[in-house]
């Protein structure tokens, strides 16, 4: 098992692997261990009902107390915002999926921490403080693309169950400038060939509505993208049996509904040739 010395950024640990490792709570947001001298925080993209904002190597950390106005003097913020006279090495990880947890660094603050207006977990406005934490290594961690997505599509979902005096109040808090950082995908060497058999197969006629396309490209040409039936990152082959070409349109309801009907049509389609 790795130790604290030996853990590097992009090390993804079980809930149980972290506290053996840090000798800490399993529970919390903020969890302090006296017997490693250490204050492991977590940003939860998918739990938390703020979301942290990255600005380069710096994140700006929602501190400790999930109802009413936060102290600054309260548990591990006042730990928090003593660090780094205090000595207590603070180390930072990430949750993108359940269970999984990313180490990012080891962080130290870099200004003095800050009130901003956020709802509690009952919705009601308060003051929460935040710390602006910066890695030590000064790298801007890079996030797996497709683990951001995933975390977003939940916090869409959860959005999407508020009340309307809820979510409006929500909305009306969030952060006006978004976090930023760079995100890691998994680029596929697709084949231009077989991208341009299926774009001359439709003969500017998306696959799937039948319709012409919506508009032309620069080039003149009928404007058609091209689509994996069965998707590349399942395991789904490039080849012309695999490949369709659709609108935008269509090429966005494969992604968001994907349904069975719509798969079995283009197979059919695809499979003429």
């Amino acid at each position: 098992m790795d130790s604290i010395e030996t853990l590097q950024p992009g090390t993804i640990l079980s809930n149980d692997e972290l506290r053996e490792i840090f000798k800490c709570s399993p529970q919390g947001g903020m969890r302090r261990s006296h017997e490693t001298n250490t204050l492991v925080i977590v940003t939860n993209h998918i739990e938390s009902i703020y979301e942290d904002r990255w600005e380069g190597d710096v994140i700006h950390y929602t501190g400790m107390g999930q109802k009413g106005p936060m102290q600054l003097s309260f548990a591990q913020n006042k730990t928090l915002s003593e660090s780094p006279a205090n000595g207590v090495a603070v180390h930072l990880f990430e949750v993108f999926r359940k269970g999984e947890y990313t180490y990012v660094g080891e962080v130290e603050r870099s200004g003095e921490p800050y009130q901003a207006t956020q709802p509690d977990v009952d919705g009601n406005e308060r003051l929460a403080w935040l710390f602006p934490l910066q890695l030590k290594s000064h790298e801007t961690p890079a996030i797996d693309g497709e683990k951001a997505r995933e975390a977003y599509q939940r916090r869409e979902k959860r959005a999407a169950r508020l009340a309307d005096d809820e979510l409006k109040k929500r909305a009306m808090n969030a952060p006006t400038i978004p976090g930023s950082r760079p995100a890691v995908a998994m680029q596929y060497a697709r084949s231009p060939e077989v991208s341009e058999y299926a774009k001359r197969r439709a003969n500017g006629y998306c696959e799937l509505c039948e319709q012409p396309a919506p508009f032309q490209s620069k080039s003149g040409e009928p404007y058609l993208e091209c689509h994996h039936i069965e998707w590349l990152a399942r395991g789904g082959e490039d080849t012309i049996e695999n490949t369709v070409a659709l609108c935008p349109n269509c090429h966005r309801k494969m992604h968001v509904i994907g349904s069975h009907a719509d798969q079995e049509k283009l197979k059919a389609t695809a499979a003429q040739g």
